[in-house]
């Protein structure tokens, strides 16, 4: 049976899509420009070359194309496997679980980002013309 809210699931992907882009995006910023209050304790952005400035560049640049809905499924698809790597190499030997090792925002984008890989930029991406 379906729900009222059901006939409004392309917006529901199309906002998912731009807010969750937007938000990785300043994930990006941060680490690469130290933007939003920086990245980790001294507030600046991550050393140039290192892995978290690497990171950076990857959610910057991929949150900003995965808003936009440019080539999304590849783009989510890179992003989702970011997420998966920084949660096995930096979060997972903080405790089992992602309440424990402070991992829910790696997981969470990590799915969201599956999600958009297997299924696309559905409305308001660019590549599909603002359809």
């Amino acid at each position: 049976m379906d729900s009222a809210l059901s006939k409004f699931g392309w917006l529901g992907h199309a906002a998912l899509r731009i807010v969750s882009g937007f938000l990785f995006a300043c994930h990006g910023a941060q680490k690469v420009f130290g933007a939003f209050g920086g990245f980790g304790e001294g507030g600046g952005s991550a050393p140039m070359w290192s892995q978290f400035w690497i990171a950076g560049i990857i959610e910057l640049v991929g949150g900003t194309l995965i808003a936009l809905g440019v080539r999304t499924q590849i783009v989510a698809f890179i992003c989702c496997g970011e997420m998966a790597v920084a949660y096995f190499t930096v979060h997972q030997k903080g405790g089992l679980l992602p309440i424990q090792n402070h991992g829910e925002l790696a997981v969470l984008y990590s799915f969201v980002f599956l999600y958009l890989a297997t299924n696309g930029g559905g409305a308001f991406s660019l590549e599909r013309g603002g359809k």
